[in-house]
């Protein structure tokens, strides 16, 4: 059971879009974040639009996982693939750690608290 992708990557992209990108790689599988979580964890607050355009041009979403990505109300948002693909990959993801999804709300370090999401 594959969780988390560890293939050698060369992201092209501005220099904000592969900060962005990596840090949706550290996003563990079965949880989620708000785009201004992911500012925040990117080093941006307060650039979650910035974020969101960032997510939108991720060529490879499978990898680099930017369905995790939620709005701050818990919304489901954007998706390359839509909001229907966005909502299976988040269960898939959900049923596969046995365990309620999750918010994750700080992805930049260890101490990272979390609130399950019903």
């Amino acid at each position: 059971e594959r969780h988390h992708f560890d293939l050698p990557l060369a992201l092209r992209g501005s220099a904000f879009q592969i900060t962005v990108w990596q840090a949706l790689t550290r996003i563990p599988f079965g949880e989620t974040c708000s785009y201004g979580q992911l500012a925040v964890a990117s080093g941006y607050p307060g650039a979650a639009r910035a974020v969101g355009r960032a997510n939108a041009t991720n060529r490879i979403p499978l990898v680099i996982p930017c369905h995790r990505v939620i709005g701050a109300d818990g919304s489901l948002s954007g998706f390359s693939g839509g909001t229907h693909l966005k909502t299976k990959l988040l269960a898939f993801e959900a049923a596969c750690t046995s365990k309620p999804t999750r918010i994750f709300l700080e992805i930049s370090g260890a101490g990272s608290e979390n609130r399950t999401r019903n």
